[in-house]
């Protein structure tokens, strides 16, 4: 039974575009932790956030979590999942997880060049690249906690995508 594959990392750094590579190439489901709560919802992450405060949202994210936990699946959760230890502890007690490592300038660049204000409220309410530099700061170790495996989320998804195979075939070997 293949485990799930849980990819971790803030806002920008390609959960959604690797994953959904990723699980292509091996043939597994993908699943989007973010897209599970709008779906079972009916609202954006911002309207979640609106009427039950980020508490709320982080409530229903971890249950999102372990709804779309499931064999043969690679799931890209939000950049904030991590910050419960109770889901960090879900994720690598269930699978095998995948922090996809960038720095904030590049993620700051990406998020400039496609907004999503509409799906997830600013953090801090700053400009984007003083709130990736402040968010990752804070939530580096965290992300790092949660991991068993690396990855510079810097390159193009191919590579990056390459990279797990890589890292995950090694890991099933040893």
């Amino acid at each position: 039974m293949a485990l799930p594959i849980y990819l971790v990392g803030a806002r920008g750094c390609g959960k959604t575009t690797v994953g959904q590579a990723l699980a292509s190439a091996l043939g597994y489901a993908f699943r989007d932790t973010d897209h599970h709560l709008q779906q079972t919802t009916r609202r954006t992450v911002a309207d979640i956030v609106a009427a039950e405060g980020w508490d709320g949202f982080r409530q229903r994210e971890s249950l999102a979590l372990q709804a779309v936990t499931a064999p043969a699946t690679v799931i890209a959760t939000g950049g904030g999942m991590v910050l419960a230890a109770a889901n960090r502890q879900h994720m690598r007690e269930h699978g095998q997880v995948v922090y996809l490592n960038a720095e904030a300038s590049v993620l700051a660049a990406r998020l400039a060049a496609y907004p999503e204000q509409d799906q997830r409220p600013t953090l801090t309410g700053r400009p984007i690249a003083e709130e990736m530099i402040e968010v990752l700061a804070a939530r580096d170790a965290l992300y790092h906690d949660a991991s068993h495996h690396v990855v510079n989320a810097m390159q193009h998804p191919d590579s990056v995508v390459e990279d797990i195979i890589n890292i995950l075939a090694l890991a099933s070997a040893s």
